[in-house]
Protein backbone atom coordinates (compact mmCIF):
# COMPACT_ATOMS: atom_id res chain seq x y z
CA UNK A 1 0.00 0.00 0.00
CA UNK A 2 1.35 3.41 -0.95
CA UNK A 3 0.08 6.89 -0.22
CA UNK A 4 0.75 10.03 -2.23
CA UNK A 5 -0.34 13.58 -1.49
CA UNK A 6 -1.45 16.14 -4.07
CA UNK A 7 -2.47 19.77 -4.51
CA UNK A 8 -4.13 19.89 -7.94
CA UNK A 9 -3.50 23.16 -9.80
CA UNK A 10 -7.18 23.39 -10.88
CA UNK A 11 -8.34 23.71 -7.25
CA UNK A 12 -7.72 26.61 -4.87
CA UNK A 13 -4.44 26.13 -3.00
CA UNK A 14 -4.55 24.86 0.59
CA UNK A 15 -5.03 27.57 3.21
CA UNK A 16 -2.07 26.26 5.27
CA UNK A 17 0.64 23.58 5.22
CA UNK A 18 -1.39 20.52 4.18
CA UNK A 19 -2.38 18.63 1.04
CA UNK A 20 -5.76 18.77 -0.64
CA UNK A 21 -5.93 15.02 -1.22
CA UNK A 22 -4.33 11.79 -0.08
CA UNK A 23 -4.38 9.08 -2.77
CA UNK A 24 -4.01 5.65 -1.16
CA UNK A 25 -3.26 2.73 -3.48
CA UNK A 26 -5.12 -0.35 -2.23
CA UNK A 27 -4.14 -2.59 -5.13
CA UNK A 28 -7.23 -2.94 -7.32
CA UNK A 29 -8.71 0.34 -6.02
CA UNK A 30 -7.60 3.71 -4.68
CA UNK A 31 -8.97 5.53 -1.67
CA UNK A 32 -9.11 9.32 -2.03
CA UNK A 33 -9.34 11.32 1.18
CA UNK A 34 -9.89 15.02 0.60
CA UNK A 35 -9.12 17.76 3.07
CA UNK A 36 -12.02 19.93 4.11
CA UNK A 37 -12.97 22.34 1.34
CA UNK A 38 -14.46 25.77 1.89
CA UNK A 39 -15.28 28.80 -0.24
CA UNK A 40 -11.82 30.35 -0.26
CA UNK A 41 -10.41 31.63 -3.53
CA UNK A 42 -6.75 31.52 -4.57
CA UNK A 43 -6.08 34.66 -2.49
CA UNK A 44 -7.65 33.21 0.66
CA UNK A 45 -10.70 35.46 0.35
CA UNK A 46 -14.14 34.11 1.23
CA UNK A 47 -16.11 33.63 -2.00
CA UNK A 48 -19.86 34.16 -2.02
CA UNK A 49 -20.26 36.40 1.02
CA UNK A 50 -23.25 35.42 3.16
CA UNK A 51 -24.79 33.47 0.26
CA UNK A 52 -24.76 29.80 1.31
CA UNK A 53 -25.73 28.65 -2.18
CA UNK A 54 -22.77 30.52 -3.71
CA UNK A 55 -20.39 29.19 -1.06
CA UNK A 56 -21.70 25.65 -1.60
CA UNK A 57 -21.20 25.88 -5.36
CA UNK A 58 -17.67 27.23 -4.94
CA UNK A 59 -16.85 24.47 -2.47
CA UNK A 60 -18.29 21.69 -4.62
CA UNK A 61 -16.54 23.06 -7.72
CA UNK A 62 -13.25 22.79 -5.79
CA UNK A 63 -14.12 19.23 -4.73
CA UNK A 64 -14.95 18.38 -8.36
CA UNK A 65 -11.57 19.74 -9.53
CA UNK A 66 -9.66 17.73 -6.92
CA UNK A 67 -11.57 14.54 -7.75
CA UNK A 68 -11.10 15.06 -11.50
CA UNK A 69 -7.35 15.50 -11.02
CA UNK A 70 -7.26 11.98 -9.53
CA UNK A 71 -9.51 10.49 -12.24
CA UNK A 72 -12.65 10.52 -10.10
CA UNK A 73 -16.02 12.23 -9.88
CA UNK A 74 -18.94 12.54 -7.52
CA UNK A 75 -20.16 9.08 -8.54
CA UNK A 76 -17.03 7.73 -6.79
CA UNK A 77 -17.71 9.54 -3.50
CA UNK A 78 -18.63 7.18 -0.66
CA UNK A 79 -18.88 9.72 2.18
CA UNK A 80 -19.50 13.44 2.63
CA UNK A 81 -18.93 15.26 5.90
CA UNK A 82 -20.41 18.74 6.07
CA UNK A 83 -19.95 21.40 8.72
CA UNK A 84 -22.50 24.24 8.67
CA UNK A 85 -22.48 27.33 10.85
CA UNK A 86 -26.29 27.50 10.76
CA UNK A 87 -28.32 24.28 10.63
CA UNK A 88 -31.44 26.34 9.88
CA UNK A 89 -29.97 26.67 6.36
CA UNK A 90 -29.70 22.91 5.83
CA UNK A 91 -32.37 22.81 3.11
CA UNK A 92 -30.58 25.58 1.19
CA UNK A 93 -27.32 23.66 1.42
CA UNK A 94 -28.98 20.41 0.36
CA UNK A 95 -30.56 22.04 -2.70
CA UNK A 96 -27.23 23.58 -3.75
CA UNK A 97 -25.23 20.34 -3.47
CA UNK A 98 -27.82 18.06 -5.13
CA UNK A 99 -26.89 18.92 -8.76
CA UNK A 100 -23.29 17.86 -8.07
CA UNK A 101 -24.29 14.48 -6.72
CA UNK A 102 -26.63 13.53 -9.56
CA UNK A 103 -27.84 10.00 -8.85
CA UNK A 104 -25.02 9.32 -6.35
CA UNK A 105 -26.19 8.85 -2.77
CA UNK A 106 -23.03 8.57 -0.64
CA UNK A 107 -23.18 8.28 3.11
CA UNK A 108 -23.38 11.70 4.69
CA UNK A 109 -22.92 13.44 8.01
CA UNK A 110 -23.85 17.08 8.58
CA UNK A 111 -23.22 18.92 11.82
CA UNK A 112 -23.55 22.49 13.02
CA UNK A 113 -20.42 24.20 14.28
CA UNK A 114 -20.15 27.53 16.07
CA UNK A 115 -17.56 28.80 13.60
CA UNK A 116 -15.05 27.74 10.98
CA UNK A 117 -11.37 28.60 10.52
CA UNK A 118 -12.01 31.88 8.64
CA UNK A 119 -14.63 34.51 9.51
CA UNK A 120 -17.41 34.55 6.95
CA UNK A 121 -17.22 30.89 5.98
CA UNK A 122 -20.62 29.21 6.21
CA UNK A 123 -19.60 25.62 5.47
CA UNK A 124 -16.74 23.19 5.07
CA UNK A 125 -17.03 19.82 3.33
CA UNK A 126 -14.67 16.87 3.14
CA UNK A 127 -15.18 13.74 1.09
CA UNK A 128 -13.86 10.23 0.74
CA UNK A 129 -13.97 8.45 -2.63
CA UNK A 130 -13.04 5.01 -3.94
CA UNK A 131 -11.89 4.57 -7.53
CA UNK A 132 -10.72 1.50 -9.45
CA UNK A 133 -7.14 1.08 -10.65
CA UNK A 134 -3.98 3.07 -10.10
CA UNK A 135 -3.26 6.78 -10.53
Amino acid sequence: MTTSFHNPPAAPPPAAAYSQVADIDLGTHRLLVLSGQAALDEHGTVAGGDDLTAQTRFTFDAIAAILADRGAGFADVVNLRSYLTDMDRLAEYGAARLPYLGQARPTSTTVEVSRLFRPGLLLEVDVTAVVPGTA
